[in-house]
């Protein structure tokens, strides 16, 4: 099948030779219009915006709505972390009730109530110190034996007073090395009560002032809650992207200094390189796109896709120019070759990252909206700014004296460069099938052992580690990143409280709560628990309204009749009358603990189960749902754990499926285009041969590694596709072109030396230009810089190793079966 596309390429070769003034001058209105758009961009951070419309944080949202808070990281409260040698001691005691009464005391920090060890000590000694300066003065006048003794009664009478301590909490002692207070705050409507933590909240302000009281208050206090985490989410993008970018930057230049050698030349390319950039972050901006986490691969990738189409242009126009051509007619001829090329390239790039278009999560849909715009921007930029500028300086070297340094295209026949190059060659011409059947079985080896690869989705991949590398701390301002305290946090808890190492399973359990066999139903539910949940004889350890009716039956004989009257079965849960249950609570003091786990109309309940601190995401997950089946009434597992193993799930099924549609699209694409403009699909086919075998070698290389799909690093494999698909389009499209003109072996050859080279120079500077995400400052974002730049490297040596074979034996077949010559020697 013809297609005459070659009028759109004169139209194209007309504008950029004939007119490249107003070439450059519509490129660079178009960057004004733009740049007015940066000014718009937002940022959005955290996990939250990955936690939209999932059924687990659906139901979680609507618990932490419709019941009570509980101790714990609440996002309307702030914790105290206090660490000294003993803070149960008279000093450690008054240090954290004089915290709280500064905190009490200012009145733009929202408090609702305070609460400590140290309060509970002080009302211990003295019951009617109600205030905050009583207590202080309750605690002021004890002797150290006094207070020992209030100790040791909080901890037999008082259960929230041990587990606000450090689990090396010695009774007889009376001594602990931490403890934690906690302050509520009557906070703004609106504010996220879900698993995720989003980059922005109305807490951040609030608890960083705490941080300034309480820091010039000396002693050792560490301010904590979702308000300090928020800007940490978004602080680390910031200091991520002025130690990324800059490093890139100089990579970049520094390649495209041994690329272009020539200093035009690279002004040229970073000129066109950072429109680029304007354009897309303007894009964005105006369609009102916040930048997250995952957007910051985006720079990375835009540059390495303008500095492969940079180099191939200049490149191939050097060739031209070496050929004997001049200006005009040597950029025609360059522009007639790469047009095509590049678009060929770069729709099957867009089809790669709009492959994740299709995921359940935002983030990763933005991510493919955005990268692809980026790269059809590139396109456009290097397709024809890049010549017509290119064009407009080299016209203007003959009236000024602008210097002119080496023009001699990279790989040139005879250099060192050109030698290595001819590897792939030499094996396609000698043993082309028996290589390419090695090559298929180790890829098929590598797939198969990918399918073990692990999935995560934690709140640590967004955040930077406990300790910054030493070599960025060197780093002078404004690129020394932030001090960083919430993961060090994070593991202080998980390592001294008991409170916090185990995590919680939270059934949100849904219907009539009056039903005679509603509490039977929760209790036998819990009975013989999954390997995860932690037992307690042979029923799983859980907080829920039954544990309410017993601590109240415990505590009231009266109460503790009417339940007796009420257990038909007697074991201890009553199964009849249960409104009457639930008003005589109501009007108890346990009515404030009631509520944590009854609604009001008692349509609702929650029960909340101790699991295992060892026991994996997946498991606990997997156990929650088994225990759910059990209910009678609907009930829905959820809490962070559970949320954050759906989400982990989803990113899986999005990986799979983007891979799927980006290889189904890619595959499609360059069938019809081959057909179109070669009048060969065949050749769309053995396009995709060499990116198979990478995609199949990064996805060993992944569980090799160790490393886990997340939310950044699910997003490879079509990018790996959307990527290196350019390496093998380039030696292709060129080895097409030759095969007009020469026979098999003669045009692969040439192809490899003429494009070799300029995809090797690609090579390296996409290489170090992306692989400086290695120095992001979360974890997550440095496997995606890592895995990236391995994929754009097998990619690379793919199309110069396997990619010779794939076309020899394609050029065998079709001489074999074509009707027709398919070529003519050259004389």
């Amino acid at each position: 099948m013809d297609f005459d596309y070659q009028r759109v390429i004169d139209w194209a070769d007309d504008h950029i030779v004939n007119r490249p003034g107003t070439v450059l001058a519509a490129f660079l209105l178009v960057t004004a219009v733009f740049a007015v758009g940066l000014g718009n961009v937002q940022t959005a951070a955290g996990t939250e915006q990955f936690t939209q419309d999932i059924p687990a944080e659906n139901a979680l949202q609507a618990i932490n709505q419709q019941f009570g808070s509980h101790f714990g990281p609440d996002t309307g409260s702030t914790q105290l972390i206090q660490r000294d040698a003993n803070v149960l001691s008279k000093h450690g005691l008054l240090r954290m009730l004089r915290v709280q009464q500064r905190i009490e005391e200012h009145p733009g920090l929202r408090v609702a109530s305070t609460s400590s060890a140290a309060s509970i000590v002080a009302r211990t000694l003295d019951p009617n110190a109600t205030t905050r300066s009583e207590q202080i003065d309750a605690v002021e006048r004890a002797t150290p034996g006094q207070i020992d003794a209030a100790v040791r009664t909080a901890a037999d009478r008082n259960p929230e007073f041990v587990n606000l301590l450090s689990n090396d909490f010695n009774r007889k002692a009376a001594s602990a090395s931490a403890t934690i207070g906690v302050v509520s705050h009557d906070i703004p409507t609106g504010l996220s009560t879900g698993a995720g933590t989003g980059g922005s909240s109305p807490l951040t302000p609030i608890q960083e002032q705490i941080q300034f009281l309480v820091a010039t208050s000396g002693g050792d206090i560490t301010v904590f809650g979702s308000g300090i985490i928020s800007a940490e989410f978004s602080n680390v993008i910031l200091d991520t992207m002025l130690i990324v970018v800059p490093a890139a930057v100089f990579f970049i230049i520094l390649f495209l200094v041994i690329a272009y050698r020539d200093l035009v030349d690279l002004l040229i390319g970073v000129v066109a390189l950072a429109m680029a950039i304007v354009w897309t972050f303007g894009f964005m901006g105006l369609a009102g796109i916040a930048f997250n986490q995952i957007l910051i691969a985006v720079p990375p990738l835009m540059l390495a896709v303008g500095i492969d189409y940079g180099i191939h242009t200049i490149n191939r126009y050097r060739e031209e120019r070496v050929e004997g051509y001049g200006i005009d007619e040597g950029m025609r001829r360059t522009t007639d070759q790469l047009l095509v090329a590049f678009f060929i390239v770069t729709m099957t790039t867009v089809v790669g990252f709009l492959a994740n278009v299709t995921s359940a999560l935002a983030p990763i849909r933005d991510f493919g909206v955005v990268a692809a715009i980026g790269i059809t921007f590139t396109f456009l930029i290097f397709g024809v700014f890049v010549p017509a500028a290119k064009v407009f300086v080299d016209r203007s070297r003959d009236r000024f004296p602008i210097p002119t340094f080496s023009q001699e295209p990279m790989g040139a026949e005879g250099s060192r460069l050109g030698s290595v190059l001819q590897v792939g060659v030499i094996i396609g011409e000698r043993a082309p099938a028996i290589f390419l059947v090695l090559v298929l079985l180790v890829s098929a080896g590598a797939g198969a052992y990918a399918t073990g690869v692990d999935t995560s989705f934690t709140q640590e991949d967004f955040l930077p580690p406990a300790h910054t590398p030493a070599y960025l701390k060197s780093l002078p301002e404004p690129f020394r990143p932030h001090d960083y305290s919430v993961v060090g946090t994070l593991n202080y808890l998980e390592a001294h409280f008991d409170v916090v190492q185990g995590d919680t399973v939270t059934l949100y359990v849904q219907g009539d709560m009056e039903r005679a066999d509603a509490l039977e139903s929760i209790h036998r539910a819990g009975r013989d628990p999954p390997a995860s949940f932690i037992e307690n004889g042979r029923q799983a350890q859980s907080t829920s309204i039954i544990s309410v009716i017993q601590s109240r039956a415990q505590a009231d004989p009266q109460f503790a009749r009417l339940v007796a009257r009420n257990d038909r079965n007697g074991n201890g849960i009553p199964d009849q009358h249960l409104g009457e249950i639930y008003d005589a609570l109501e009007n108890s003091p346990a009515s404030a603990q009631a509520a944590n786990y009854l609604t009001d109309d008692r349509r609702a309940a929650k029960v909340v189960y101790q699991v295992k601190p060892d026991a994996s995401q997946r498991e606990i997950t997997t156990d929650a749902q088994t225990v759910t089946d059990r209910y009678r009434l609907q009930a829905t597992a959820t809490g962070n754990t559970v949320v954050f193993q759906a989400i982990a799930d989803l990113i899986l099924n999005s990986a799979i499926q983007s891979l799927a549609l980006a290889i189904l699209g890619t595959v499609i694409f360059l069938v019809l285009v081959f057909w179109l403009i070669e009048g060969r699909p065949s050749l769309g086919v053995a396009n995709t041969i060499p990116i198979l075998v990478t995609v199949a070698t990064i996805a060993g290389t992944i569980r090799l590694a160790g490393i886990s799909f997340n939310a950044f690093t699910a997003t490879i494999l079509a990018i790996t596709i959307g990527l290196g698909i350019d390496y093998s389009v380039h030696v292709v499209h060129r080895f097409a072109d030759e095969y007009h003109e020469y026979e098999a072996m003669e045009a692969i050859r040439r192809t490899v030396q003429g494009t070799g080279g300029a995809l090797t120079g690609s090579m390296l500077t996409t290489v170090f230009g992306i692989g400086v995400l290695m120095l992001a400052l979360f974890p997550a974002i440095g496997q995606f810089g890592l895995l990236t730049a391995l994929s754009i490297f097998y990619s690379y040596v793919a199309s110069l190793v396997v990619a010779p074979s794939v076309l020899i034996l394609w050029a065998r077949f079709e001489e074999r079966f074509s009707p027709t010559p398919s070529t003519t020697p050259a004389s």
